[in-house]
């Protein structure tokens, strides 16, 4: 027997995590029904703030997807609204993401048939969501969709403008190769629209007002610019619809159920012009992804993609904007830091200085980080004296990392530095030439053998060492034989301190 419609979890959120996963057995079952897996999908999602009537206004569309054929569609004065779970109150209901259980086959003009799913989407900024539980659920929204309604309450502020352009940039984000405007239809629904006599109901007057809000003007600040062009250039198509309010009894009765006969008859006019519009069959978007039309059975493909990103750690975490205004002031002053060191240290060994003693260097390196990390601290910051300590941590350890440099340019400068390794090699060249003569004469013929055979070995890197300095070729082979001739060096160091130790206890003893 066939289950009663109803909506359908796909998305689940995970409150003390903050994590989603997304339930593959229910959108199988949604979206692999034999007789709609194969078409074409539109898939309509109504997203926006909480306790803004997305569930109240999607139980309106499946009033009319079950009664289209019927002019009395939006039913009875005493009819209770029944579908995707709505109620009163401050409180929010619905979380994560949630289809309708049932996909309804349409017939457009041309003949085509398509699949329409009906999604409806966790409110934004409620008091347990973070910026990014709202970003990834609006983002998964929009990616998915081919009608995104963004519902909105009374009207177009900065703010929203400026949450869409967060949003949807996370989602483009998520999207590997975008040929096209990356999401498709963005419908704005402005709810409880309160000036008819700027902007008339209904579509006409909604255009008029979206046009003149989202136009980019010359004398505008960049900043402004920038949010409209981003829209712009994320969907394909733009529009919006003024909705007058419902009326009081809906806002404020608690028994209210949905009943026509509670709602403001302007409210009830212009849902029988918004929906029948919104869900005419050639009006119906099919979901498009680099232009190609996806199918119910692709669409589940593209949703098991997408979760997994969204469940990475590849993303940036979008932030508050007090948080991003905080980074961005403490970056600020560790850069100004930073190049506060570096011009002192500059002054020192930088350039065509000379060489300084490195006594002398690392002392004028602590007094300049020093004044650096000062510099950092009298710097007016946002954000806390917590958050301000993690960037003063990073400008100390890139303050390390720069001296570090300066170190090895002002040891580059050493002629000794610049010549060891010809000096070792010319020194081992004469030793093991006169130590060849001296076996040679005493008849140790053998071992002068070697000591020649060794000689050649160095006169071999002494020259090799000189046309890699010359060409500029081979860096691992210069630096091995660079290596090759400080161990010596070494060595060296070593067995001449422990002579000069000997003959100290030797004078010592006949004392």
């Amino acid at each position: 027997m066939m289950s009663k419609p109803g909506p359908v979890q796909i998305v689940t959120v995970c409150k003390e995590e903050h994590s989603f996963t997304l339930d593959q057995e229910a959108l199988a079952r949604v979206l692999l029904a034999p007789e709609v897996r194969d078409k074409h999908v539109v898939v309509l999602s109504v997203a926006g703030a909480f306790r803004k009537g997305k569930s109240f206004l999607l139980d309106f569309m499946l009033r009319y997807m079950y009664r289209k054929g019927d002019e009395n569609w939006l039913g009875l004065d005493d009819e209770p609204l029944t579908g995707f779970s709505w109620r009163g109150g401050s409180e929010p209901e619905t979380t994560g993401i949630q289809l309708w259980s049932e996909v309804f086959p349409v017939r457009k003009s041309d003949g085509t048939e398509v699949a329409v799913v009906l999604m409806d989407t966790q409110g934004a900024f409620d008091n347990q969501s973070t910026v990014k539980d709202c970003a990834t659920i609006f983002a998964l929204s929009t990616m998915t969709s081919s009608i995104q309604i963004y519902n909105l309450s009374q009207n177009v502020q900065e703010d929203d403008l400026q949450q869409l352009q967060l949003f949807t940039e996370y989602g483009r984000l998520a999207m590997d190769e975008i040929f096209l405007k990356p999401f498709q239809s963005l419908m704005f629904l402005i709810r409880d629209w309160s000036f008819p006599y700027e902007y008339g109901y209904g579509f006409r007057g909604g255009n008029e007002f979206l046009d003149k809000r989202l136009q980019v003007k010359e004398a505008q600040h960049e900043e402004l610019q920038t949010v409209r062009e981003h829209i712009h250039s994320c969907f394909t198509n733009i529009s919006c619809f003024l909705l007058p309010h419902p009326g009081l009894n809906v806002a404020t009765s608690p028994s209210f159920q949905g009943q026509l006969g509670d709602v403001a008859t302007e409210f009830r006019e212009q849902l029988q012009s918004l929906i029948p519009k919104l869900l005419h069959p050639d009006r119906l978007a099919e979901k498009e992804i680099n232009g190609n039309k996806v199918t119910c059975r692709g669409l589940l493909e593209y949703f098991k993609a997408y979760i997994k990103i969204y469940q990475g750690e590849d993303l940036p975490q979008p932030k508050t904007m007090l948080m991003a205004t905080a980074e961005a002031n403490n970056l600020a002053a560790v850069a100004a830091a930073k190049d506060h060191y570096y011009k002192n240290m500059e002054k020192v060994c930088g350039g065509d200085l000379p060489y300084v003693s490195p006594d002398s260097l690392e002392e004028k390196h602590d007094f300049n980080l020093r004044e650096a990390v000062h510099t950092f601290s009298s710097t007016k910051k946002m954000g806390g004296q917590e958050f301000c300590d993690r960037y003063q941590t990073q400008l100390e350890k890139e303050l390390e990392e720069m001296w570090l440099s300066f170190s090895k340019h002002n040891e580059s400068k050493n002629l000794f530095s610049a010549f060891r390794t010809p000096a070792v090699l010319f020194v081992l060249v004469c030793l093991l030439y006169v130590l060849s003569g001296v076996l040679l004469f005493v008849g140790l013929s053998t071992i002068a053998l070697v000591c020649d055979c060794t000689l050649g070995v160095v006169m071999m890197a002494m020259l090799t060492w000189a046309f890699i300095r010359y060409s500029g070729r081979y860096h691992t082979v210069g630096g091995a034989i660079d290596q090759a001739a400080g161990v010596v060096l070494e060595q060296a160091t070593v067995v001449l301190n422990k002579s000069r130790g000997v003959s100290t206890i030797d004078q010592k003893k006949s004392s």
